[in-house]
């Protein structure tokens, strides 16, 4: 019997369930933990750069991907997983001791630490899913990863905020903990990534730890892509800067953030639904160029002091995210060999974050003598160009199963 024409799912693949249930773990304290931080710092101080810099600190641990790429492919990948999120909890719950803004540091050091947890669990589950998932499923199974990321920010924020108003910063510490201590326990079941990769002979080490960036820039079609989403990505960097000032224009509380969230997370997930299709019919190149376009018209309300304004700018930008994501990350995945995996899943993610990172300590800058809608206007400008650039990547065919 020839195998049917419909999208494969790839939720039937062996172990898939299982990964899913770890990601909505990690994702649920994720979501509530990553703005209250900034709202908390900001609460702390009453200084918006202290609280601009919590993204800033973020993006520091991208200067150790490519060593926690290397990592993952050097060691059992499901290990490291399990190694990784236990390890957390520990580290969160230091944020308990934090009771005023003489202990900010503390803040930035376990934020930076968290962060590059994030790089390990990138690196790792990249070659988790491609053991798990064939060619024609990875659009699939990324698209129904980042629907489940974003549509926990319809809900996480809100359940932040609500426990960040009712109980203070510390039930939001202890939630996100508990979240990735869940998600060891899951991690520990997959069928997947118990031995580690085969590593490639006859490499130094330095050519070693600088594969996946060679090979992300190696075929055309990746080059292209890797180039675009570091435009676009790194220009949304100016706009995590012009959050709380933006808010301010609009006479919104800070913590108003909290409701703007979910309402991209709800523009997200009809973003994630639509990607595997936009993907399959499309190829990565123009379907990352339409989500950069999205992303680009999502920022430009946030020029303009209105709440509703801002309202439908977080919803189309969040229309955005998931099929620019999706493409690059299924492009990637498709192209590299297994022994490259968590080095182009690092490398990836520097791509998308120190451009970010980079943009931010800039705008953090300039904020203090430029205004906000400056900065706004030249991320959208730099996010049409990475649109543009997507634009040029050739398509590459997906190799289907063979018929059964």
């Amino acid at each position: 019997m020839t195998r049917g024409l419909h999208l494969p799912v790839a939720w039937s693949a062996p172990g898939f369930p299982r990964l899913a249930g770890a990601w909505v773990a990690t994702n649920l304290g994720d979501s509530a933990l990553y703005l209250m931080i900034a709202v908390w710092v900001k609460e702390l101080t009453g200084s918006d750069v202290a609280a601009g810099f919590v993204f800033v600190a973020l993006g520091v641990p991208a200067i150790l991907a490519p060593f926690i790429g290397m990592l993952a492919d050097r060691m059992p990948r499901r290990r490291l997983l399990v190694i990784n999120n236990a390890a957390l909890v520990p580290v969160l719950l230091t944020l308990l001791l934090v009771t005023g803004a003489d202990q900010l540091w503390l803040v930035y050091a376990v934020v930076v630490v968290y962060s590059a947890a994030g790089y390990v669990t990138a690196s790792a589950q990249s070659g988790i899913i491609r053991a798990m998932l064939r060619d024609d499923q990875l659009a699939s199974g990324n698209g129904l990863l980042s629907t489940i990321d974003n549509a926990l920010r319809l809900v996480s924020p809100l359940i932040g905020t609500a426990l960040y108003v009712w109980l203070g910063a510390p039930a939001v510490i202890v939630l996100t903990a508990s979240c990735f201590a869940v998600a060891a326990v899951i991690v520990a079941g997959l069928p997947v990534g118990a031995a580690a990769p085969v590593r490639e002979p006859g490499r130094g080490y330095f050519r070693e730890l600088a594969a996946g960036f060679e090979y992300l820039f190696a075929p055309q079609s990746l080059r292209v892509v890797t180039i675009a989403v570091a435009i676009g990505f790194g220009a949304t960097g100016l706009l995590n800067i012009v959050v709380f000032p933006a808010l301010d224009a609009m006479s919104a509380d800070p913590a108003a953030i909290g409701v703007l969230v979910p309402i991209q997370g709800a523009g997200a997930v009809i973003g994630g639904v639509l990607s595997a299709t936009l993907v399959t019919r499309w190829g990565e190149g123009r379907t990352a160029a339409l989500g950069l376009l999205l992303i680009a018209a999502g920022s430009v309300p946030f020029a303009f002091g209105s709440v509703v304004a801002g309202g439908v700018g977080m919803f189309v930008l969040g229309l955005g995210i998931p099929p620019t994501v999706v493409a690059f990350a299924t492009l990637r995945q498709r192209l590299t060999p297994d022994a490259l995996q968590g080095r182009t899943g690092a490398a990836g993610s520097i791509v998308i974050n120190l451009p970010q990172t980079l943009a931010s300590v800039l705008g953090a800058g300039l904020l203090a003598v430029v205004d906000f809608r400056v900065l706004i206007w030249v991320s959208v400008a730099a996010v049409v160009l990475g649109a543009a650039t997507a634009l040029l990547a050739r398509r590459v065919a997906v190799v289907q199963p063979a018929a059964a």
